[in-house]
């Protein structure tokens, strides 16, 4: 069999790209959401979920883009099918936290493009810097996507079983993304770097919890 050209991996990436935006990402597991109750919330307790769940959906977006750029210049094919594996994987959270959303009569953030595109761009100019880069980038990303997920945990409605779910899983398949970054290479990034990532995904996060 022929070697995929970038040509191929780039239009690969653009009917990713569609898909992800357009929110048509069938999920290969069910939700975890589906086991649990759903309960009538109070209208504020309802918009601070769906604010929550709305930056959790832009955080997959950025996600996707991010293993899409990054797996668009891997050098070693191993690591662009971990990363593209890793990325269907994120599939699923895209899509649970977009079933959620409409369960709470909300929408995703408008500016889910201008995620994408950014998170895409950043993911390629770190894969070109080779892949131990590329894979303890990703390892540092998931350390902060952990912690902000665990934040939620705290700031979701005790009654929101349904949420709660989704960003359990989520945060389960997250670390182990991490973990297996590192395993396969990665460089573990300094405090500082990390650090500054962190006030990166605070900009992110403010924004897509309201527009």
């Amino acid at each position: 069999m022929a070697t995929p050209s970038l040509i191929d991996f780039a239009v690969i990436a653009a009917d990713r790209v569609l898909k992800t935006l357009a929110g048509r990402h069938v999920p290969e597991r069910d939700s975890p959401a589906e086991s649990m109750p759903g309960v009538q919330l109070e209208e504020s307790q309802r918009a601070h979920a769906a604010g929550l769940m709305r930056v959790n959906h832009a955080g997959e977006v950025c996600a996707q883009a991010l293993y899409e750029g990054q797996a668009l210049v891997a050098r070693d094919a191993g690591v662009r099918d971990a990363l593209l594996a890793a990325a269907r994987e994120e599939e699923d959270h895209l899509a649970w936290c977009g079933d959620r959303l409409r369960e709470l009569d909300s929408r995703p953030s408008l500016l889910n493009p201008l995620w994408y595109g950014v998170s895409f761009a950043l993911g390629a100019a770190t894969g070109l810097m080779g892949d131990r880069i590329s894979l303890g980038f990703v390892a540092a990303t998931e350390d902060q996507v952990c912690r902000h997920l665990d934040r939620h945990m705290h700031e979701l409605p005790s009654d929101d079983a349904r949420s709660r779910a989704i960003v359990s899983q989520m945060r389960d398949d997250e670390a182990r993304h991490g973990t297996a970054a590192l395993e396969a290479g990665g460089i573990a990034f300094p405090q500082p770097v990390k650090d500054a990532m962190t006030l990166v995904s605070g900009v992110m996060t403010a924004t897509a919890y309201r527009v």
